[in-house]
Order: structure tokens, then C-alpha cells, then sequence
């Protein structure tokens, strides 16, 4: 789980450093480029995120409410 995390961080921290490159650049192509990046790594993150949230829901005891 722990390396779920992990990689869930670098696809947050890689799509954010995405965003601030398309919005330092002046190139339109770059920019393009790095909102398509970004975009791409905010899904990848969601998914992961999904991931995450059924692996602790099949790692709950039977009959927890939490």
C-alpha cells in the first residue's frame, strides 16, 4: 500500500509541476503540451486514488463500518 502512496505523491507532485510549466511558458505548443501532460497525470492520480480506496475497502474485516 505504501508504494501506492508513493507513486500517487509523484503523479500529484509531476502533474502540479506540469501546470506550472504551461503557465510560465510563452510557446503556445508548450503550453499545449504541458496542460495535455498535466491533465494526463491529474487522471492517473484519480486512478490510483480508486485503487487505493478499493485495496483498503477489500483489507477491511467483514462487517466494519468504516
Amino acid at each position: 500500500m505504501q508504494d501506492m502512496l508513493t507513486h500517487l505523491e509523484k503523479l500529484r507532485r509531476d502533474a502540479a509541476e506540469c501546470a506550472l510549466i504551461r503557465d510560465l511558458t510563452t510557446d503556445i505548443r508548450k503550453r499545449e503540451l504541458f496542460t495535455k501532460l498535466a491533465d494526463h497525470l491529474t487522471t492517473l492520480a484519480a486512478e490510483v486514488e480508486k485503487a487505493i480506496a478499493a485495496a483498503r475497502k477489500e483489507s477491511e474485516p467483514p462487517g466494519s463500518t468504516a
